[in-house]
């Protein structure tokens, strides 16, 4: 029953986000300079032109008409239709969303693993020059930015083959050796990061658990070092090295995009970008909407998982965090 009452309050909660959201991103979309039919057809173009372009895509009808009509469909699952290429953008957004899935999959999962077990080294070791270089490596990895690290890789294996290449997706169902290939770097340019923030929460929560009277007593008796860390510090230190992950992940599910701007896999991200520059408005706002949807779905699966790891912090008797 409390966990009925929590699911229709975080419900409750993700479709009032998710409106606020989308008031947020149409009135910004309409208020950026260069409307869609100056940026198509150029600073040439007659005032008769561009009044016919807007027309004819409803863009001159009051701005809350515009959005009325926009939030009653995209509710529907139904985003509208791209001013560009008149696709649909459920459709379009469909096909580069297993791009994304992939990509943060790739980076993620062996980003998350690396960094919470060199999270528990550095703890484990930290007054040891090893903890040390680890603690700076951490760092750094935090607060480069990706163009950064993904600049240096793409001059390297661009001047360097190495296997890996820099664009030329594919499927993974045509050729999955090509797709790889192609996916790699990005993957591992994004897991820099990923594996940087990781180690270091885990290694900040490793070493909280560690100054816990309880860690004393199971030294006290006689227990191993790997023995506290498995029995007794790994479980009360996952819990925000799962938040961190999840913000991560959601992070990465939104489009990762200066990665896929380098990299040019067809992620969302970069279809996104683009839709920016040529004022597509369909397509930014549905591309906002599933983003700010991911996140809020990434984090109640976290929050289910919060609840199962320790219960005090779980779902509450009045539908939150107890």
């Amino acid at each position: 029953m409390r966990l009925l009452a929590w699911s229709a309050a975080r419900l409750l909660s993700a479709a009032v986000t998710l409106l606020g959201v989308s008031v947020l991103i149409f009135g910004a979309m309409r208020a950026m300079p260069g409307g869609f039919a100056a940026i198509v057809l150029g600073p040439l173009a007659s005032p008769e032109q561009r009044a016919e372009l807007t027309a004819r895509f409803g863009l001159n009808d009051p701005v809350l008409v515009q959005y009325g009509h926009w939030i009653q469909t995209a509710f529907g699952g139904d985003f509208g239709r791209s001013l560009v290429s008149n696709e649909p953008v459920t459709a379009e957004l469909g096909s580069r969303l297993p791009v994304t899935l992939q990509l943060t999959l790739m980076a993620a999962i062996p980003g998350v693993l690396i960094g919470a077990a060199l999270g528990v080294l550095i703890a484990v070791r930290c007054r040891s020059r090893g903890g040390a270089l680890g603690r700076i490596a951490s760092a750094l990895g935090v607060n480069l930015p990706e163009y950064v690290v993904g600049g240096i890789a793409v001059y390297f294996f661009s001047r360097y083959y190495l296997g890996l290449t820099v664009g030329g997706y594919v499927p993974f169902g045509e050729d999955p050796v090509t797709n790889l290939a192609a996916m790699v770097l990005p993957a591992g340019v994004l897991a820099v990061f990923v594996v940087s923030a990781t180690a270091r929460t885990t290694r900040d929560a490793v070493l909280n658990v560690l100054h816990e009277p309880y860690i004393t007593t199971a030294v006290s008796r006689g227990q191993s070092p790997w023995s506290i860390i498995r029995r007794h510090v790994l479980r009360n230190a996952a819990i925000p090295v799962l938040v961190v992950a999840s913000t991560v992940t959601a992070y990465l599910l939104g489009g990762a995009v200066i990665v896929e701007y380098l990299f040019n896999p067809p992620g969302v991200g970069s279809y996104v970008v683009q839709a920016i520059t040529r004022r597509d408005y369909a397509v930014v706002q549905a591309g906002v909407l599933l983003a700010a949807a991911l996140f809020i779905l990434t984090n109640m699966v976290v929050d289910l998982l919060v609840g199962a790891i320790d219960p005090r912090l779980g779902v509450s008797s009045k539908g939150g965090r107890g």
